[in-house]
């Protein structure tokens, strides 16, 4: 499985409770080949924004919106090039950020770019260029947009936040404390703060500067870098909340954005758990179905009693846990953590069984492979990205969570009625920013974004991690979005084999049509 596939990561370093990484489905599971190195060759070209695409900004921004950027070969037939962006938006002067941008350029004279991101937060845009493009574009798009992949703010290979090494990376991935015991609360509070001390220690001021708002800010930066008088975009899953909060801020700038898998913007950080909740138990259940009417399926009798095997599994595993080919310990959040990463596309529900099958007699190692490529570790030990880390210092400032402890007993309650086979490890998420250094700058709220241009918001109906209602309050929210609907199962459409998906998408972008409100595919 690719380290750019969609998957729900369980990041609380401190208890077995999780939070979402929202990340677009994009290649079959394979083994990933590890970071592209960029190019040193030749081919430089350097460009300035032009005066009419650069637009009306505040006078201590031009120098950002103007800036010469240098894009060179790289990664064989793409461009590279680095941006740089204000950290604080308030105060331009206060430092910068750089953005690392990848370009694919159309072989014919293109329309403009479109602006890729595959959701998160903590996804790499670069990578999703760099490795799978031809994965999640269509040709026809690829031969009419210029597209560009970017990482953003506190990601990868742009300005990134920094917390962990690799041992203490793999250290804090091992713990597990059950938080709905006065012990395992006690230490999973002691280990948020241990992280969110190494977080503030080893990425300074950036760390309160990584939000959403932010993000979109620099989005505008990139639009007019790359010439574009308008923002055309691509947003999957987390992506989707931030190219609605772009049309929030810049409404008048919009071209034209697609909104795959969407994040309801007004929904909180419990309401957002609980929702994925009910639809991973309804992934597994889908699953379970599929798995004891076919072959190889390593789970017995009917579809309920599938669903018990594997909740018993977990409550083993959660009692006492299991020892990899490698000897390292996994833990019930370790394993629910790859347990779920091929729920995000039925074309890998295959990959969960062959994983399932030696578990149920002891041995996680394929469990703990899967948990791995959903963190971007390497078999050398080496982590890839700082996904994870990025991934909780984004929602530390995009959203206010409850950490008190009687309300987080009683959504633990609610989270376990909603997925009984996964909910348990969901609950007690607040913990994790309850000692962040820097308070939320963001707050849920209806996105309207009056003025701006048609967009399409999508939604897959067995989607396990932006639930389809998701979609469907994004796209009402919206003041000019059209929804379209894919019945299907798995996260995202566009890009995973719908014909009718990839023509509605790419008549849009292409041809600037927009389909009837409610088409389903």
């Amino acid at each position: 499985m690719s380290t750019a596939t969609a998957r729900r990561r369980f990041t609380r370093l401190a208890a077995a409770a999780a939070s979402v990484v929202l990340l677009a489905a994009s290649a079959a599971c394979t083994p990933d080949p590890g970071p592209d190195a960029a190019g040193t060759g030749g081919g430089n070209v350097s460009t300035t924004a032009p005066a009419n695409v650069i637009g009306d900004v505040p006078e201590e921004l031009q120098e950002f919106y103007g800036q010469e950027v240098t894009w060179t070969e790289c990664n064989g037939d793409f461009r590279c090039a680095t941006i740089t962006v204000p950290m604080d938006y308030a105060d331009p002067d206060a430092g910068t950020v750089e953005l690392a941008a990848i370009l694919a350029e159309s072989d014919k004279d293109a329309e403009g770019t479109i602006l890729i991101n595959p959701g998160g937060p903590g996804g790499s845009g670069y990578d999703h260029v760099s490795k799978y493009l031809e994965n999640v574009t269509s040709d026809r798009l690829r031969e009419n947009f210029n597209i560009l992949g970017f990482d953003p703010r506190g990601v990868g290979r742009s300005t990134p936040v920094r917390c962990l090494d690799d041992a203490e990376m793999d250290e804090a991935r091992a713990e597990y404390f059950d938080p709905g015991t006065p012990e395992g609360l006690a230490a999973s509070r002691i280990s948020a703060k241990e992280f969110a001390d190494a977080c503030a220690a080893e990425t300074g001021e950036l760390l309160g500067f990584v939000d959403t708002a932010s993000a979109a800010r620099d989005l505008d930066i990139l639009r007019a870098v790359v010439g574009d008088e308008k923002l055309n975009y691509l947003g999957f899953s987390y992506g989707t909340y931030l190219g609605a909060t772009y049309a929030e801020l810049f409404p008048e700038k919009t071209g034209r954005l697609v909104l795959d898998g969407a994040l309801d913007p007004a929904s909180t950080n419990e309401e957002v758990t609980l929702g994925q909740a009910a639809a991973f138990e309804k992934a597994i259940r889908a699953y379970v179905e599929d798995c004891v009417t076919g072959s190889n399926c390593p789970l017995e009798g009917s579809a309920d009693e599938g669903v018990e095997t594997l909740q018993a599994l977990l409550a083993s595993v959660e009692a006492s846990p299991m020892t990899a080919a490698d000897g390292r310990v996994v833990t019930v959040s370790t394993f629910v953590s790859g347990f779920i990463v091929p729920l995000y596309d039925d074309r890998n529900w295959p990959v969960l069984s062959q994983a399932l099958k030696p578990a149920l007699e002891g041995d996680p190692t394929l469990m703990l492979r899967l948990a791995d490529l959903s963190a971007d570790r390497a078999q050398d030990g080496t982590y890839q990205s700082n996904s994870t880390e990025a991934f909780n210092a984004v929602n530390c400032l995009d959203y206010p969570m409850v950490s008190d402890d009687a309300q987080m007993a009683a959504d633990a309650r609610d989270l376990q009625a909603a997925s009984p086979t996964i909910g348990r490890y969901l609950a007690y998420g607040g913990i994790t920013c309850e000692a962040w250094p820097y308070a939320p700058v963001n707050a849920p709220h209806a996105i309207k974004a009056a003025g701006a241009a048609d967009m399409l918001v999508i939604g897959t109906t067995g989607d396990p991690a932006t639930p389809y209602e998701w979609s469907q309050a994004l796209a009402a929210e919206l003041e000019s979005a059209v929804l379209v609907t894919w019945e299907g199962e798995g996260h995202t459409a566009y890009g995973r084999g719908s014909r009718c998906i990839e023509d509605v998408v790419d008549n849009y972008f292409v041809d600037g049509t927009v389909p009837e409100d409610n088409t389903v595919c």
